[in-house]
């Protein structure tokens, strides 16, 4: 029984490797292209509220075309639907890199642009999540979707990284003009595969994109207790207890070492990441899914709450050094654990879905993830305004455990959830 990240998709299937090998690089590329406009807004405005604009930029369009994007997957051909999408990404990070070697100095290009790439990236990943079950057989998706985790989390260190030395060496249009170039990558792979149409649904009439199509996803979720619970479960953690806003704080007040305490807490939670897909190889074997979703949440629950705890020690119990490596053990576990619940999340969409129905709520799954951080960091901000940063990261923690428990009671059925048999 394989430990460590299980290759198999990779070494068995070659459709899946060339996706997979191209949006990791492409994902690489955002990562990069992220930092790097987050910088460019600040050198244009020297403002963080500015910085803080491009994060309205990105949600909403990708609330509206998940919503909107995933319809388009379930009505035309998927690899078409993804190559356009992917192509307009393309497009923006070329633009990103016109701009740059033009010497923009207009905030509202970069606004722009920002909306253009997010809007575009917002269909592609639906359409993408949407291929993966039609070219990898059921017992692969975990490790498919191990592998796909432990991309996103190695891109969301290597990027920034890689964006830092880009800036320094050769300013934004080194930058830019590197992510344009490795976004060609998943142009690549998913010119190569065959076409996909969607599946019909059997004795149904053809329906057409629009907002119907989409309350007909959400109608399936309010029907089919097991997928909505991997929503359900996801927006708890995100909400009750989601540790990024603090971070500033920690650097600046708390821990001390300002920007680079900033990055290091960042950092650990990725690194948490990819250990924990590293050793993922028996995740395939896990049966109860539902199970072990939950036990993931309340893992990082009690994890957001040991970096509270490290923060509530600082400079008292602890060192102001010594806490700091607590609080990056602590946001290591709750990366890691992070993961593990995103692959199963993401398993029991994919294979308890009908196939005409995967388009839209993977455009659901699109929506939670982009904002339930963003509402989890709102709610975040006013209370530690009331009650200091680090009592918000236990109180959050210790809330997100006991509606993680009360929710397992609420819906025993998810907590049977049988990977053999998948219901929905």
């Amino acid at each position: 029984m394989p430990v460590l990240l299980d290759l198999t998709p990779l070494r068995d299937n070659a459709p899946y490797r060339r996706l997979y090998v191209g949006f990791t690089l492409s994902n690489v590329g955002s990562q990069l292209a992220v930092v790097a406009i987050g910088l460019q807004v600040y050198e244009i405005t020297r403002s963080t509220a500015a910085v803080g604009i491009v994060g309205f930029c990105a949600l909403v369009p990708l609330v509206v075309m998940g919503l909107y994007g995933g319809t388009l997957v379930d009505h035309f051909d998927r690899r078409k639907v993804g190559l356009i999408a992917q192509s307009v990404a393309f497009v923006s990070s070329i633009l990103c890199a016109l701009q740059a070697w033009l010497g923009n100095t207009h905030v509202w290009v970069l606004f722009a642009l920002v909306a253009l790439w997010n809007g575009a990236f917002a269909v592609s990943s639906p359409a993408r999540t949407s291929i993966y079950p039609r070219i990898l057989p059921r017992d692969l998706l975990p490790a498919a979707n191990a592998l796909s985790v432990f991309a996103m989390n190695a891109s969301m260190t290597v990027g920034p990284l890689m964006a830092g030395f880009l800036v320094d060496w050769g300013g934004f249009k080194a930058a830019y003009t590197t992510d344009a170039v490795i976004t060609t990558a998943a142009l690549w792979g998913l010119a190569r595969l065959q076409p996909l149409p969607p599946e019909p649904e059997e004795g149904a009439a053809p329906t057409r994109p629009g907002l119907r199509s989409v309350l007909d996803g959400f109608a399936f979720l309010a029907t089919r207790p097991n997928v909505r619970m991997t929503f359900v479960a996801d927006i708890c953690a995100m909400l009750l207890a989601q540790p990024r806003v603090l971070f500033p704080a920690a650097g600046a007040v708390i821990f001390g070492g300002g920007a680079k305490t900033v990055g290091a807490l960042s950092a650990a939670a990725a690194t948490g990441g990819i250990l924990a897909m590293f050793f993922s190889g028996r995740l395939g074997q896990v049966r109860r899914q539902g199970l072990a979703i939950l036990v993931s949440i309340v893992g990082w629950g009690f994890a957001i709450a040991g970096f509270g705890a490290a923060m509530l020690a600082a400079g008292g119990v602890l060192s102001k050094g010594a806490a700091l490596w607590l609080g990056l053990v602590a946001m290591a576990v709750a990366g890691a654990s992070d993961s593990v619940s995103a692959v199963f999340r993401t398993t029991i969409l994919q294979a308890a879905t009908p196939d005409h129905l995967r388009g839209r709520l993977q455009g659901v799954f699109i929506v939670v993830v982009a904002g339930g951080p963003r509402l989890g960091e709102m709610a975040g901000g006013f209370l530690a305004s009331g009650i200091g940063e680090a009592l918000t990261a236990v109180v959050g923690g210790f809330a997100c455990v006991v509606a993680i428990v009360v929710l397992g009671r609420l819906q025993p059925g998810f907590v049977r959830y049988d990977a053999r048999h998948p219901v929905p």
